[in-house]
């Protein structure tokens, strides 16, 4: 079966392969379209095998929502450089990933394990000849609106769960923009472990004793310096407001959306 330069074209606006494998798929197919497709995404897995050790320092994170808004899936998608990070292309693909994900669930373990996953992170493998790795592929599930903020360059996002009056509210997706600016640990004190907490006292204790403060007194100004720098550096409710660092995000959230609570946030990155 013979095959023309418009078919060649064809293949590659339908596949965004490169022109010359377009026309080596239509040569092996003989011509036959939809068999050239599939030669194309059988190269694509192939490929995708080939390239799995390489590294991946680039990449961007997409969010999908539920209409309510009670449901938010969200895919780090990974790749090797900003070049194709930064393709429409490759980010159409990446919500791709967090559509699905929005609609089937997380994943259980490695997302490159699920089959419905790998195969769209193998589509992308096949059009930009880089790695593609889904390192994280999350559904969130909630009673009330929930709040999300991608950052501009798609590189870190931040999702908060909230309840109360002002669930899902502007200021709640502002606690999110914050998230992504001074990403913190924990929600609240009480989630800080006390070995974590003994530990930073015992560095706090020896920077007070090599100043040269007696040993009772380094004590003492380490639980302070504990409770005031490390509790603000870690905890979401208590960290200086990123827009206005005189109040706490427990203050804001208390001026801004009055009985709202912040029940459960999550930070994600490329990298982390």
């Amino acid at each position: 079966m013979a095959y023309t330069a418009a078919d060649v074209k064809r293949l590659r606006d339908e596949t965004d392969a490169p022109m010359m494998e377009c026309k080596a798929a239509l040569e092996e197919a003989d011509g036959d379209f939809e068999r050239a497709k599939a030669i194309l995404r059988e190269k694509g897995k192939a490929a995708a095998g080939k390239k799995v050790g390489r590294a991946t320092g680039a990449g961007v994170v997409a969010i999908a929502v539920s209409e309510d808004r009670k449901q938010v899936a969200v895919a780090v998608v990974e790749t090797e450089t900003d070049f194709v990070s930064g393709n429409e292309g490759f980010v159409k693909g990446a919500q791709a990933i967090a559509d699905a994900v929005l609609a089937a669930g997380s994943p259980a373990g490695d997302p490159m394990e699920d089959p419905a996953i790998k195969a769209l992170a193998e589509e992308l493998v096949a059009l930009f000849r880089e790695n593609v790795q889904v390192t994280r592929a999350v559904r969130l599930v909630a009673d009330q609106p929930i709040a999300t903020y991608l950052h501009h360059n798609r590189s870190k996002a931040a999702v908060v769960t909230s309840e109360g009056e002002g669930a899902g509210s502007d200021a709640v997706r502002k606690t999110a923009v914050h998230i992504v600016s001074l990403p913190p640990e924990v929600l609240t004190k009480e989630e800080l472990s006390q070995e974590k907490i003994e530990a930073e006292i015992a560095i706090e204790t020896k920077r007070a004793l090599d100043d040269g403060k007696p040993e009772n007194i380094a004590r003492n100004i380490a639980q302070g310096r504990v409770n005031k720098e490390y509790v603000q550096r870690v905890v979401l409710l208590e960290q200086p407001f990123y827009a206005d660092q005189s109040k706490s995000v427990r203050q804001y959230l208390a001026e801004e959306a009055k009985g709202t609570q912040i029940t459960g946030f999550h930070y994600f990155a490329i990298g982390a």
